[in-house]
């Protein structure tokens, strides 16, 4: 790995951002309008075209669910019901009631918390299988109440949804899946079909024409985010063990070519340590091609003059995940203000999130941490206001309304409030 002092790097392109690219956005306009007209028969198409599927129908029914979930070997079952029940513990933290303000005069006034009916939900398939991703979206959703959980997945060559998918769709509580991948899914999804329902807010990771589709249909329905690449930072001291910090960086550079590791830290030693053993363990990684092209392209070493530089700069990157493997991590906490998710200490790798931990693995990717949260409870409900003021009580307001209504240039609005005043005068 390239290792640069803090003032060689371009801080600007550290970790990529997914560039629009207009062939792909072309491609997915064409794909959505034929979706939205042709519904079903398009779907179908599409299988066939891009995932040498012959389907007859589209759904998948309640009976090869529970097939898959009876077909999963037992330590990966065990695996997945311990990360169910650790997910749904930490999102039910995240669960959260209205209010009310109730004033002297009788009036009040308040907000309240409404799930959002019916959501979909994007699971990437195909030749990859993403169980963990199933609970990370469904989970967050069930637990705020959806009347209607749809899940799309691409379906393999043989027609079928992977199988860990599938079980974990039904341990997860997902309604109702549907075989169905690509822009076409997130189409069918924001404009229902014969088959498919029509949601109200998409969620879910998939790849460019996926996260062209979701930007394209955003409007139609809510989506929660556009996703980039995968990227960790890491933040080292001279604590840190090279060969950890090595494999965590792997970890997320065997995504995808795209995918950005970074490692900052103010131990020079550590940083060549940890250059030498990225290279000792990408010889025996299965997906090395990747993984190395990742490293090559995106995967940098920083040195800093201390920590807090470091830290500094990460909060400038705002990365999707920053693991903070130094002595006293809870103390560096609390000058994080940008990261989607944080890990704290030599021994908790962010693929620790990725599965069992607890808290969501869907989070902002390419600066966007800045302003955005991982994917959570607050994902899948609505707030509503309501207001109560008796005749009385808005008197009290009437002339204050109808000053700011008329500083505005709103006769109307002003009138309307001073009407009722004067029949409670009258």
């Amino acid at each position: 790995m390239k290792i640069l002092n803090d003032y060689e790097i371009d801080k600007s392109t550290l970790f990529l951002r997914r560039l629009e690219d207009s062939g792909v956005e072309n491609i997915v306009r064409d794909i959505i309008a034929d979706v939205a007209k042709s519904g079903d028969d398009a779907l179908l198409k599409y299988a066939k075209r891009f995932d040498r599927a012959e389907l007859t129908s589209l759904e998948t029914t309640q009976e090869e669910m529970d097939e898959a979930l009876n077909s999963m070997p037992a330590d990966l079952l065990a695996a997945m019901q311990t990360a169910a029940e650790n997910i749904r513990a930490f999102h039910s933290m995240q669960l959260r009631e209205g209010f009310r303000i109730e004033r002297p005069d009788g009036a009040y006034m308040g907000q309240k918390i409404t799930p959002i009916e019916k959501v979909g939900l994007y699971i990437p398939g195909g030749t990859a299988s993403y169980p963990s991703t199933v609970f990370m979206n469904a989970i967050p959703a069930k637990l705020a109440g959806c009347s209607l959980i749809v899940m799309v997945s691409p379906p393999n060559e043989s027609g079928n949804i992977a199988a860990p998918i599938l079980a974990a769709a039904k341990l997860a509580g997902v309604d109702r899946v549907f075989k169905a991948g690509g822009a076409q899914a997130v189409a069918a999804l924001a404009y229902g079909t014969a088959s498919v329902p029509k949601v109200d807010k998409i969620v879910g990771p998939g790849n460019a024409f996926v996260a062209e589709a979701k930007r394209q249909v955003f409007g139609r329905v809510a989506i929660d985010m556009i996703a980039g690449p995968s990227e960790i930072l890491v933040v080292a001291d001279e604590s840190a063990t090279p060969a950890f910090v090595a494999a965590d960086l792997l970890s997320q550079a065997e995504h995808d070519a795209m995918a950005s590791a970074v490692l900052i830290t103010n131990d020079r030693a550590l940083a060549e340590q940890v250059s030498a053993e990225v290279e000792r363990q990408l010889q025996t990684l299965p997906r090395e091609a990747i993984a190395r092209a990742s490293i090559e392209n995106n995967g940098k070493i920083i040195v800093t003059s201390d920590l807090m530089c470091a830290i500094d700069l990460a909060n400038e990157l705002a990365p999707e995940h920053l693991e903070l493997c130094v002595r006293e991590p809870e103390r560096y906490l609390a000058y994080v203000k940008n990261a989607g998710s944080v890990f704290l200490g030599n021994d908790c790798p962010e693929s620790l999130g990725d599965y069992l931990a607890g808290p969501n693995h869907t989070l902002p990717t390419s600066g966007t941490a800045r302003f955005s949260s991982p994917l959570g409870v607050d994902d899948f409900v609505k707030n509503t206001q309501y207001t109560y003021f008796s005749r009385d009580a808005l008197a009290e307001l009437s002339d204050k309304i109808a000053v700011f209504a008329r500083a505005e240039g709103l006769e109307a609005h002003a009138r309307a409030a001073l009407i009722r005043k004067t029949e409670a005068d009258a």
